[in-house]
């Protein structure tokens, strides 16, 4: 598989963390049934969570197991990955604080 250009300025810990997480982020919201099926099997099952919820616990690795190998969701989070990092380069302002509300007065 050819490297392209964007590849090669990605930093390691970017390839193999930031990006992964967003992949995390990115596959729960997708799998959000499964996620939510589970967590309430586990709220409902208590102690005995590990035994009674193996179905859902399964359905829900499946599901995000999906995306974390699809190459095409990797390239989609990575693309978005960068966007943010220019963004960043270019304003000085994370994501995270772009989302958030500024005061309208002082």
């Amino acid at each position: 598989m050819e490297a392209t250009k964007t590849d090669e300025h990605l930093r390691h810990v970017e390839k193999d963390v930031l990006i992964p997480k967003i992949m995390r982020e990115k596959a729960k919201e997708r799998c959000a049934e499964k996620v939510e099926a589970f967590t309430h099997c586990c709220k409902e099952s208590g102690l005995l969570m590990v035994l009674k919820c193996r179905e859902e616990n399964s359905a829900l690795k499946e599901c995000l197991t999906k995306y974390y190998k699809d190459p095409t969701f990797f390239e989609e989070c990575k693309q978005e990955y960068i966007q943010e990092k220019e963004e960043y380069l270019r304003t000085g302002i994370s994501a995270k604080n772009r989302s958030q509300r500024l005061p309208t007065s002082m």
